[in-house]
């Protein structure tokens, strides 16, 4: 899992990994993130990338996350974070 820092705002690419092994991935980084950080970008992929996509907007669950919003990218979730 490739992560990328830009302030306030996590981009991690979850590509190649099946829906468990990015599920628990995603999981276990919004439990160690900061109370700074507010946004976390989830590239998924489009293409062969929908198990993925479909996870992080109906199987992923955190108490960090306040809202899911699907972007005009079909290959990327963001996830807004509660402080």
């Amino acid at each position: 899992m490739l992560e990328i820092n830009r302030g306030n705002c996590l981009e991690v690419d979850i590509h190649g990994m099946t829906a468990r092994e990015g599920r628990r991935a995603l999981e276990q980084l919004l439990s160690r993130v900061g109370k700074n950080v507010t946004e976390v970008r989830v590239i998924h992929g489009y293409n062969g990338g929908q198990v993925l996509r479909n996870m992080v907007s109906t199987q992923l669950k955190h108490p960090r996350i306040r809202a899911k919003l699907v972007c005009l990218n079909p290959g990327e979730t963001r996830l807004l974070l509660k402080s």
